[in-house]
């Protein structure tokens, strides 16, 4: 079906649409990933973005700008943010046309193949390379200015990561402010990001915010996990409410900018994370908090939750990290933050629901079909049904008296006849919906002596619920996707855009 333009307002009111849809898409939440390369068998460049490729990653940070890395990421759409390490800062921050030679080398050479966006120019340098602090701004300058003389200011943002600790007074956020010492840079430092309209580059970790509070702070408000209303933290200035330490650290990053009298830099979280193997001293560094964090960490940021202080605006997040890194030097933490091991195999698997296939990383892709938790009965009974009958899934296991039988709820009987019907249909795209009351899941919903068709027989408990998309949804880095899923887009205000627009035609 085609659209029949009759005037040139209603050509203005497309083209206005196409730009809506296009800044909608940009601003879509993301969740990405810091490539560290401190391992023994570090993976070739292929194995790297294979992985990513396999794990639906699509932005990643970079700590140099590698050759190796940069060609193989050409022509995989992947977002990359390429860094200028902190020993070259001395050297750019004193030196245009060494800033110019490094943005020739390390970006213009690889761009557009391959589709750098951003620039982390050093990292933490004021907390850990404080003596080249007084030429950090002039390096975030020299770059920008190479930049702007290749014609790419536009689609290569440049900025610094920070630390989260040069934040003082932190709790309750609103009285937060940077630590003053560092205005001199800070200040104008910041008066360059709100120029440029990039954003403040900010890395957070709770892991440490929690071992350093000696029992202040509770495990499980470091570790995102959801708090009754008289276990969240309440800022006696706002009355605010936080569930998490993630959440009020952004906050405070936003007081502290405003207190310097910067409201409009947005945060973009470098890197968080947490370890999944400690020392001795590090008894809350296991598999199962790392778990727990990330992936509530993922679902925090895609599920565009905001902060207390912006709510609905997601902070886009790079995890720290990609791989465990054996030869990173320090304690057994330091080496133990990764996704994954050097040869692509999970350290865990990530409890993920609701986030698509984003870090689904379950690498032997064993998928069931199973009920959603908290569907409505219903619509459940009336999917089973169907399953039963026109789907033409064979449900005498659940029958009275056999194996699938108990327990004798809607939920567990849908859950069987879901999934048979899931492996009857070759697990294809979009058999495992039953009109939004299903997802896919990587845990086995097998039990006793009920054992779920594509089951091995072996029951994986451990294994966590991880959802994919339907075949009538899109990917997550869709521009469908992101046309809906977009904070900046609404009907009311396409609406009186039109209406102004008509008006003044």
């Amino acid at each position: 079906m085609f659209l029949k333009i009759e005037s040139m307002a209603e050509v203005f009111i497309l083209m206005l649409l196409a730009v809506f849809v296009v800044a909608a898409a940009d601003e879509a939440p993301f969740v990405g990933v810091n490539i560290g390369t401190d391992l023994s068998d570090m993976p070739h460049p292929t194995q790297v973005v294979a992985l990513l490729k396999a794990q639906q990653i699509r932005h990643v940070r970079l700590y140099t700008a590698d050759r190796g890395m940069l060609v193989a990421l050409a022509n995989t759409g992947i977002q990359v943010m390429v860094s200028v390490p902190n020993e070259q800062i001395l050297g750019i921050g004193q030196s245009n046309s060494t800033a110019a030679n490094w943005v020739s080398h390390n970006v213009v050479a690889h761009y557009p193949a391959t589709n750098i966006t951003a620039i982390s120019v050093g990292s933490e340098v004021l907390t850990a390379l404080p003596n080249a602090a007084p030429v950090l701004v002039n390096a975030l300058k020299f770059v920008h200015s190479a930049l702007v003389a290749s014609n790419l200011d536009r689609q290569i943002k440049v900025s610094t990561p920070i630390s989260s600790s040069i934040i003082l007074d932190s709790f309750p956020p609103s009285q937060a402010f940077f630590n003053r010492s560092w205005n001199p840079v800070l200040v104008p430092m910041l008066n360059f990001l709100q120029s440029t309209g990039s954003y403040l580059m900010l890395n957070i970790y709770p892991y440490y915010d929690y071992m350093q509070s000696n029992g202040v702070i509770p495990l499980d408000y470091a570790l995102l996990k959801p708090l009754a209303p008289n276990k969240e933290a309440v800022d006696a200035n706002t009355l605010v409410h936080y569930s998490n330490v993630f959440d009020a650290m952004v906050d405070a990053a936003y007081f502290a900018m405003a207190f310097l009298n910067y409201t409009n830099i947005p945060v973009l979280v470098t890197e968080s994370g947490w370890p999944s193997k400690g020392d001795s001293n590090e008894p809350d560094a296991t598999i199962e908090n790392a778990n727990t964090y990330n992936s509530n960490l993922i679902r925090h940021v895609l599920n565009k939750t905001g902060t207390p202080k912006h709510p609905g605006i997601a902070v886009s997040t790079y995890i720290y990290e990609l791989y465990n890194e054996d030869m990173k030097p320090g304690s057994v933490s330091e080496k133990n933050w990764g996704l994954f091991n050097a040869n692509g195999e999970p350290v865990y698997i990530l409890h993920l629901t609701g986030s698509g296939l984003v870090l689904a990383n379950d690498t032997t892709n064993q998928t069931y079909c199973a009920a959603k938790e908290g569907a409505d009965p219903k619509m459940l009974q009336a999917a089973l049904d169907w399953a039963c009958g026109p789907g033409k899934v064979d449900c005498s296991p659940l029958l009275q008296g056999e194996a699938c039988y108990e327990p004798d709820n809607v939920i567990a009987h849908a859950t069987y006849a879901f999934d048979s019907y899931y492996h009857q249909m070759g697990k294809a795209p979009g058999t495992c919906d039953f009109n939004g009351v299903a997802a896919v899941t990587t845990t086995n919903p097998s039990h006793g002596t009920c054992i779920f068709p594509g089951s091995s027989g072996k029951i994986n408990g451990t294994l966590a619920n991880i959802t994919a998309p339907s075949m009538n949804s899109t990917s997550s880095d869709s521009p469908a996707q992101k046309f809906y899923n977009s904070r900046f887009m609404s009907i009311s205000m396409l609406l009186r855009v039109v209406i102004w627009i008509l008006a003044v035609l």
